[in-house]
């Protein structure tokens, strides 16, 4: 085992027993892990040099499928729950993604944006199906017929969250470690040859842009769940940059980047929020100015700078 694994392997064993010392923290890091899932999916796609500035709305679209399942289907099971957002994500993406990855730049970015926004809008308009700007309560699901109370839930979603995380983003490496991914990174240094191989961009771009809204889906589904509410904000364009912005100061040259830069801005944002509430804006501010200077590749180059090569990214 190398030594990235065994770091990475202490990490997740250290976040597992952050709760237990600090229960206040186990929400926090909940939705860290949610908004993960969301900024490792941008991340997918800035490997191929494409950024997405509307991913929010497959994050609001697995939130909100987790809403109407739970309110107004009746499917309150927890695995229920994540899998059809994860679906339904999937599709959406699978739709959208077919006619935006024909563009590239700044045009896929603002095309992202303004699908999102449009996402927005219906979501705070249409009042008898999305509850508008009051949006829809969540139920607590059940776990498979069990039907805990609240705190014990949140307790046993937070492992679910991580046990996910895990195996999800051990299938993302495998899938960047595939042809497939290797084609997706080949879309950055050089399209043209690409094609000239005989290999379709188009397709390539297409089943990152659904892998993508997937796991950004199943972070929206988490999300909904834990907070036991969805709002149209969740679509809102700030949201979207936040993934950006967590994709970026965690580093995308591995797939526990995203969810390093999650935890970290999480965690900065309730201790500043908690302590300095007057300040937090400028501690957030200063937190992500040190990162950004002293640490290009993001938080992730801490971790990749121990590696005798750059050829085991995980």
């Amino acid at each position: 085992m190398r030594l990235v694994h065994i770091i990475i392997a202490v990490g997740v064993l250290l976040v597992a027993l952050v709760p237990l010392a600090l229960p206040f923290l186990e929400f926090v890091l909940t939705i860290a892990i949610a908004k993960g899932f969301a900024a490792l999916g941008v991340a997918l796609l800035l490997r191929a040099g494409m950024i997405s500035i509307g991913h929010a709305m497959f994050y609001a679209v697995g939130a909100y499928t987790a809403a109407f399942l739970g309110t107004k289907l009746g499917v309150t099971d927890l695995a229920a729950m994540l899998l059809l957002a994860l679906l339904m994500s999937a599709l959406t993406g699978l739709i959208l993604g077919a006619f935006l990855v024909r563009y590239r730049a700044i045009f896929f970015a603002m095309l992202n944006l303004a699908i999102s926004m449009v996402v927005f809008a219906l979501a705070s308009k249409f009042y008898g199906i999305t509850g508008g700007s009051d949006g829809l309560r969540v139920p607590i699901p059940t776990i498979f017929g069990w039907a805990p109370d609240k705190p014990v839930f949140d307790t046993v979603l937070f492992y679910v969250a991580l046990t996910l995380a895990v195996s999800i983003g051990y299938l993302v490496y495998r899938y960047l470690k595939s042809p497939l991914g290797h084609a997706l990174a080949s879309i950055h240094t050089n399209e043209v040859r690409l094609e000239y191989l005989g290999v379709s961009a188009w397709a390539v771009l297409l089943a990152a842009y659904v892998i993508s809204a997937s796991l950004a889906g199943i972070g929206g589904a988490i999300a909904a769940v834990s907070i036991g509410h969805v709002l149209p904000e969740y679509a809102f364009w700030t949201e979207s940059g936040h993934f950006v912005l967590t994709a970026v100061l965690g580093g995308i040259g591995g797939v526990v980047g995203p969810f390093i830069g999650s935890i970290f801005l999480e965690s900065v944002h309730s201790v500043a929020v908690n302590y300095a509430a007057e300040y937090w804006n400028m501690i957030m501010g200063a937190a992500l100015l040190i990162v950004i200077f002293f640490l290009p590749r993001g938080l992730y180059g801490l971790i990749e700078r121990r590696k005798p090569n750059g050829e085991d990214k995980l």
